[in-house]
Order: structure tokens, then C-alpha cells, then sequence
């Protein structure tokens, strides 16, 4: 008889945005006449910017015709991609970053999942709690998280970094040395974010006990504060300590078209083994390259119309983060983020628990959120909202939320 990954009957329940889905379905189809309106679920709504359709429209047309036709795509991603993300996403801030350090990918999730491969099945982790769940899941996956307990609802050997209203959602070094620490930053789901010189000195810990910083910056496009890093290698000694996810889903729409890309710099090394050279062995083994007509959509994303077309779209999604935060505090609640993230981070009523909000407000309002529990057990008795609806549909929400 074969035999299964017993690591995976170790995840409780089913992942938490197929959760909130099978419950939206259910009271959808209980309550056909009523419009639901989703805040829920991180994915963006505004149509691929006109540039970027140029850009797929001419890929397409390339793919017609013998003489311009691609096949594979190169393993670690196209030279104009790359070259043009070391242009513009790191030399333009100053990071010493060359092409080969940049693995082109299918998307920051899948990166964010796979990238633990690369490490020591019993490599200690240390999660900001909450956090992005798929941190978690796919260490438990490859049977580094120890015992799940039901009572706490955490794992016996993930180290987690309470990020709360006391300390302003910002973590703490951890009093146990982990292997890796995953940050992500501007943060999902609480919205916030840390200081240049607060970055710094979680580059300078990871360096001092020999830590890697998983560095997640889906977000970076959003930030709007000046004193905030947009990516880790701006902070000195980066290089020998981080890896750098990000992603094309948030700043250019790319949730459907799929593309993200991973850095990790040839500095970044255990002993004398490359965590470079391990990855792009990774990547050529179970990888076989995002699409040519996608990564030219990448490129375009670069371009000078590129860089205005998408900057009105994420103001468009922060005019909404804005509406969302002044909306609820005039109803009364007490909210953070939403200044460089689209995400508005909420204290849930009347102690209710994060689930028992999301249920109440699915049925008195018709409006979907995020519970904060599915992010960790910090976030009990949060919730998330997003900004990547519509501005009506945004607004409509916050009217019925507000007579509530």
C-alpha cells in the first residue's frame, strides 16, 4: 500500500480563503436576491492597464509567426525582464542587484511556498503573528512545525512574533534564535509596515545569529511614507542575509495573468554552499519558466506609460483603503493600516470573535471580510478588510456597515 505525506493531515481544515468561500457559496445560494460585496479575499478588480494589453497583444501576435515564435522560456526568466527589474526596482533605490541574483517565477505565492525547500527539515521559523498563512502551512507541509495544539492554535517548533495594538503591529526579536524569519512587509494583513532604520536592525539580528530573512514585498508599490524601505537590500548587509520575494499581482493587476520573481543574492551563502546556485538548481528541476507573452507584460509594466498607467491604479485602491479607514472610524470603530497597504486592519464589536464578526457581518450587512484568527492566533478578535474593490462597491459597503 502506497504510502501519503502524513505532514499535510496535520493542517487544520481546509485553507482559509477556501473557507470563506464555501461560506460565501452557501449564504449566496441561501439568499439568491441578496448582493454580496466582497472585502475579503486580497485580489485586485481593475482591468490590466492599457500598456500591458499592448504588451500581451504584440507577445500574442509574436507567437503566430515562425521567425519571432517562443518555446521555453529560460529557466530563471528573460534578460529584458530582468535587466529591466535591476533597473528600475533596485538601482533606481541604490541596491547593488545584478540579473542573475532575479528568478523570474509564476507568482510571489508560489515563491513564498516553495522557497523553504531550500532549508534543514528541522530549521527553526519565526512567523509575525498574524501573518500571510501560506508562511506557516508549507513548513507544515515539509514537517518542520513540530505539534499543532487546538487550545493555542499554534505549532510546537514555529517561534511566533505577536504583532498587537501594544506594540503597534510591529515584531520583536524573538528570544530563541530561529534559522528563518519570514517578514512581510508592508504587511498582510495588518497593514502596517516598519521604519528604514527598524528594518535595519532586523538585518543586522539575522546577520548577528546566522539567520535568512524571508523577505515578502508584494505590497512595496503602496507605500507612501517616506522613512519606509521598499525592498531589504536598501539596508546595509542585506545581501548576506535576505532573499527577496515579489510579486506583479498587486501593482499591476497580474492576479490572473500570473508573474512574481525571487532575489537571492550570490553573497547569500551557508559555508561555502550558494543559496543562489541552490535555487536556480531548484528552479531548473521543477520550473519551466513563466510564459514569454507574461514576462513581456512584465517588461511593459516598466515602461514610462507602464509606471503612470499603474500608479493611478494603485491610488485608485488607496482612495478606497482611505474611504474604508475614515468610514469606519466615524461609525465608531478602532482601525489601522491602510496608509501604505491596501489592507485596513479593524478591531472586531462588542468582543465578538473574529469568525463570529465575519458571520454577522455576512448576514446583517452581505459584506465579506477576512477573520483575523485565519492569520494567527494574535490576530483573535481582528478583522480585514481590502481595498481592491470597486470605489461604489467600496462605498456601499461602508453604508451598510455603518447602519448596522
Amino acid at each position: 500500500m502506497f504510502q501519503v505525506n502524513e505532514n499535510y493531515l496535520k493542517l487544520p481544515g481546509s485553507y482559509l480563503f477556501s473557507t470563506i468561500a464555501k461560506k460565501v457559496a452557501a449564504f449566496t445560494e441561501a439568499n439568491p436576491e441578496k448582493k454580496v460585496i466582497r472585502l475579503g479575499i486580497g485580489d485586485v478588480t481593475q482591468p490590466l492597464a492599457p500598456v500591458i494589453l499592448e504588451a500581451l497583444h504584440k507577445a500574442v501576435d509574436e507567437m503566430g509567426k515562425t521567425e519571432t515564435f517562443r518555446g521555453y522560456a529560460p529557466d530563471l526568466g528573460y534578460d529584458f525582464l530582468r535587466n529591466a527589474i535591476v533597473k528600475n526596482d533596485y538601482e533606481e533605490r541604490g541596491c547593488d542587484i545584478a540579473a542573475d541574483e532575479i528568478f523570474v517565477s509564476d507568482g510571489a505565492k508560489s515563491d513564498s511556498g516553495n522557497i523553504q525547500e531550500l532549508f534543514s527539515a528541522d530549521a527553526k521559523i519565526a512567523v509575525c503573528d498574524p501573518v500571510y498563512p501560506v508562511y506557516v502551512d508549507s513548513n507544515v507541509m515539509a514537517g518542520r512545525t513540530g505539534v499543532y495544539s487546538e487550545d493555542t492554535q499554534t505549532w510546537s517548533n514555529v517561534i511566533y512574533m505577536p504583532c498587537t495594538m501594544e506594540n503597534g503591529f510591529v515584531p520583536e526579536f524573538p528570544k530563541e534564535a530561529p534559522q528563518l524569519i519570514y517578514l512581510c512587509l508592508p504587511n498582510n494583513p495588518t497593514g502596517t509596515t516598519v521604519t528604514k532604520a527598524q528594518l535595519q536592525e532586523w538585518v543586522d539580528y539575522a546577520n548577528r545569529v546566522g539567520a535568512v530573512i524571508i523577505y515578502d514585498a508584494a505590497y512595496e508599490a503602496y507605500i507612501s511614507e517616506e522613512n519606509v524601505a521598499h525592498s531589504v537590500y536598501e539596508c546595509k548587509g542585506a545581501k548576506t542575509c535576505a532573499i527577496e520575494i515579489r510579486s506583479f499581482s498587486k501593482n499591476a493587476g497580474f492576479t490572473g495573468v500570473r508573474l512574481g520573481f525571487t532575489v537571492v543574492p550570490k553573497e547569500l551563502k551557508c559555508g561555502d554552499v550558494s543559496l543562489n546556485a541552490m535555487w536556480a538548481r531548484r528552479h531548473g528541476t521543477k520550473f519551466n519558466g513563466a510564459p514569454y507573452i507574461v514576462q513581456r507584460a512584465g517588461e511593459a509594466v516598466y515602461s514610462e506609460a507602464g509606471k503612470a498607467q499603474l500608479k493611478e491604479q494603485v491610488a485608485y485602491y488607496m482612495k478606497n483603503a482611505k474611504a474604508i479607514k475614515d468610514g469606519l472610524k466615524n461609525a465608531g470603530y478602532t482601525v489601522f493600516g491602510g496608509v501604505n497597504a491596501p489592507y485596513i486592519w479593524m478591531k472586531t464589536p462588542d468582543q465578538m470573535t473574529s469568525w463570529q464578526f465575519f458571520d454577522y457581518l455576512l448576514e446583517n450587512a452581505n459584506v465579506v471580510g477576512t477573520p483575523g484568527s485565519g492569520f494567527g492566533p494574535s490576530g483573535e478578535g481582528y478583522f480585514r478588510l481590502t481595498a481592491f474593490g470597486s470605489y461604489e462597491n467600496t462605498l456601499a459597503a461602508l453604508e451598510r456597515i455603518q447602519k448596522l
